[in-house]
């Protein structure tokens, strides 16, 4: 465990109970979270790559623009 999370951990532990309780569902809902994004993108780690192949080719062609760019023209 890292020296950060004991601290945490240390802090969270002189809450009363039901403070405790509301936090640690906070973490164990992230940690879910996480795992199911893992598990998806695993699943789809072929799709992502072609996607990812397609948007570099098109960039190479000229056929993308700066974010900054885009995002400028439409807010104007």
């Amino acid at each position: 465990m890292t020296e950060l999370l004991e601290k945490a951990l240390e802090k969270i532990s002189r809450l009363p109970e039901a403070e405790q309780d509301a936090i640690a569902s906070q973490i164990l809902g992230e940690l879910e979270d996480e795992a199911a994004w893992a598990k998806r993108f695993a699943a789809q780690a072929g799709k992502l790559r072609r996607l990812a192949d397609e948007a570099l080719a098109e960039h190479r062609q000229g056929e993308t623009r700066p974010l900054d760019d885009l995002l400028r023209s439409t807010t104007r």
